[in-house]
């Protein structure tokens, strides 16, 4: 009679059509599982037949005890089992597949399925809640393998990221779309097997709530496609350093997301910039920078316009004297006289302004630009000019344009601050007084000799009162 009742309570479930539950198993297969599970229960428990809960109590701490030892084997001996045969892949890949712990996340199948499965031959248990155990599993199941595919993921972007190509072609966001389309096939999967469902019905109904997705998902989507145009055109690399004046971004780029874009700035702030606005708005990557192998200087030093004039016949004896201008003055001069001789009428020689004469600026200006052609740092196979701007009411602009060979910060500042030392040094040598506005320092200059000429007056008039007392 127990028997009977018990094969009445263990009857498999009749689940929905074409879900596979409740058909008829071959009767000409032999199922080792079933007929082990019917002598245990008809055979060792039937001493129990007269209390129907011990039964079901007894059998399922059996079952949860069979569970909790093929976990402890599996965790045990089957991983590190795993771990030996990979032994032929670098060092390096199996130290990351066990910091992203792959195959730990599928220690919890093999309990769950032994539960899953074996609760069905769990004596007086009711079918309600074998139903739910099972479906519980089912969807546990799916979860576990999702978890696992996700750390897959994770260990396949990290071995990515040793190799150089990563710098130049990032994986991240694609894996990240991947992982995405996983969990939301296995959400449905999970809600599924919950309700007893087929997944084709929530299919179905998602065409419907497109639009609702893309709503949620715009700023995804957007990104998605930006991150392909970026990776694809080689618009932004991990490393890169970047400027984008509408976020503040101004420093490195330190990781490249589905989403966002990380920025690591020069003053250790980091800026998160949505990856789709980098298709929306402008941004300086100074990458050619570095590949070039020169950093550009692009500054004037600003010549007060009345200190210009032209130069002395004994200016320029002493300014061939200078090592950088004495092949400058010799062309010059004779290129000059020989202009003179052949325009200039002879009795009108004496004029200054008949004939062309050197300046003292322009002279300077051949000196700075002779100075960078032979200084160490400057970069002599790009473009290397002086040349002169537009004045205005800081003077006449003289503009150094070259660059320097290392583009490390602290190697570039330094050599362009050696560079304009000397040239602001030397500008007193040509007769030149370069532009600042004025201090405090200078306008009490201004006071100082009005201060003198009257106290030279009181002396003046004390002494006279003096002489006539």
């Amino acid at each position: 009679m127990a028997a009977s009742e018990n094969e009445t309570a263990n009857e498999p479930a009749q689940g929905p059509p074409g879900d596979g539950a409740g058909e008829p198993m071959n009767a000409d297969e032999p199922n080792l599982v079933d007929e082990a599970m019917t002598a245990l229960f008809d055979g060792w428990l039937s001493w129990l037949s007269d209390y129907p809960w011990a039964q079901t109590l007894l059998a399922l701490t059996l079952l949860l005890m069979v569970a909790w030892l093929a976990h402890l084997l599996v965790r045990r001996y089957l991983i590190r089992g795993i771990g030996a045969l990979m032994g032929r892949v670098p060092s390096w890949w199996v130290r990351v597949v066990r910091e992203q712990k792959v195959f730990h996340r599928l220690v919890p199948l093999v309990p769950t399925i032994i539960i899953g499965q074996g609760v069905e031959f769990v004596p007086h248990l009711p079918g309600v809640v074998t139903e739910s155990v099972q479906r519980v599993a089912q969807a546990t199941v799916v979860l576990v393998v999702a978890l696992a595919f996700g750390a897959v993921l994770n260990t396949i972007h990290e071995i990515y990221n040793r190799y150089p190509i990563a710098r130049g072609r990032p994986i991240k966001g694609y894996l990240q779309v991947v992982k995405v389309v996983a969990y939301v096939a296995a959400g449905i999967l999970i809600v599924a097997a919950l309700m007893a469902e087929s997944p084709v019905i929530f299919l179905s109904g998602l065409g419907a709530m497109m639009a609702i997705i893309m709503l949620i998902f715009r700023d995804t989507l957007l990104s998605l496609v930006a991150g392909i145009q970026l990776v694809n055109n080689d618009l932004v690399r991990v490393g890169d350093w970047i400027e984008m004046p509408q976020f503040d971004a101004d420093g490195d780029v330190i990781d490249i997301q589905l989403n966002v874009i990380r920025v690591l700035n020069f003053d250790k702030t980091i800026t998160a910039i949505p990856t789709h606005k980098f298709l929306e708005h402008s941004f300086k990557n100074w990458r050619g920078m570095h590949e070039t192998g020169g950093r550009r200087i692009k500054r004037a030093v600003h010549v007060d316009l009345t200190t210009i004039r032209f130069l002395t016949q004994e200016e320029i004896d002493r300014f061939r004297r200078f090592r950088l201008l004495k092949d400058y003055i010799d062309e010059k001069t004779e290129a000059l006289t020989a202009y003179n001789r052949e325009h200039c009428p002879e009795d009108a020689a004496d004029v200054t302004a008949n004939g062309r004469h050197l300046t003292n600026v322009g002279t300077f200006r051949a000196y700075i630009d002779a100075y960078i052609r032979q200084h160490p740092m400057v970069h002599q196979e790009m473009t290397c000019l002086v040349r002169q701007l537009e004045p205005g009411p800081h003077g006449l602009p003289i503009e150094l344009y070259h660059y320097i060979k290392d583009t490390h910060w602290p190697v570039y500042e330094g050599a362009q601050a050696d560079i304009f030392d000397h040239i602001f040094a030397v500008a007193s040598e040509f007769g030149l007084r370069l532009f600042q506005e004025p201090t405090g320092h200078d306008l009490a200059q201004l006071r100082r000799p009005a201060r003198s000429t009257e106290g030279n007056g009181r002396a003046d008039s004390s002494a006279e009162t003096h002489a006539q007392a």
